[in-house]
């Protein structure tokens, strides 16, 4: 019986919210260990403070044009995602995949680490490619926040979260422009093709593993279903 596939939008706020955050790292990867007899695992992973501490840095010191930015960013995420590679050596593919067109089909490890791609493109947008290249229905995006909001729960506290929203609804939203360093559930180019693919994400808080672990055991979980 062939594995299941799973793609993981992994927050780079999760990885890295101040420091690396070890004790989280920990735990992920006895989660995911724990899966590997009957799941494949894709993981993506974002740029968190690294890459904003690398931005900030070069807008302090002179002009940051966007190529700029997003290029710091990417480098970001790559770091990043060097150290899931090495936390998952034994298992996974030897290379970061920083192309998610070009990657071959046939990798037999049961983890693969993707990191950013090109300016303009968020890891979002990475995880939605794979998703296209595998025929993969599913993302689940580990984030550092519960839920999606009809609105900004930071500027308004009547917010509410919701359990479901239609991918026309979440990009009211969120809108359709893309920045290096936004900071939404799941960015606006990924989500205009993950419409057009229909893909289901997952968006749920990364640092709560039981109840990562609750969706990957096919329970009810606490998150927000975006289809």
């Amino acid at each position: 019986m062939s594995k299941e596939t799973i793609i993981i939008s992994l927050g780079g706020s999760i990885i890295v919210p101040e420091k690396i955050d070890i004790g989280f790292l920990k735990n992920f990867k006895e989660l995911i260990l724990k899966y590997l007899k009957t799941k494949k695992f894709f993981i993506v992973t974002g740029g968190g403070k690294t890459a904003r501490i690398y931005q900030k840095a070069a807008a302090w010191i002179g002009p940051l044009i966007r190529d700029d930015s997003d290029w710091l960013g990417i480098y970001g995420t790559r770091i990043n995602a060097h150290l899931i590679r090495t936390i998952f050596r034994r298992w996974a593919y030897k290379r970061i995949i920083t192309n998610p067109v070009k990657m071959k089909k046939d990798i037999k490890e049961d983890i693969v680490v993707a990191a950013g791609w090109k300016p303009g493109w968020s890891t979002d947008y990475v995880a939605v490619r794979l998703a296209e290249k595998y025929k993969i229905k599913t993302i689940l995006n580990m984030t550092n926040v519960s839920y999606v909001y009809d609105k900004d729960p930071e500027e308004y506290r009547d917010a509410k979260p919701l359990k479901e929203i239609s991918w026309k609804n979440f990009r009211k939203i969120i809108g359709d422009k893309w920045d290096p360093g936004l900071s939404l559930p799941f960015d606006p180019v990924a989500s205009k093709l993950a419409q057009k693919l229909k893909l289901k994400v997952i968006i749920l808080k990364g640092t709560n593993l039981k109840n990562v672990d609750k969706f990957l055991r096919g329970k009810k979980f606490e998150g927000t279903i975006i289809k």
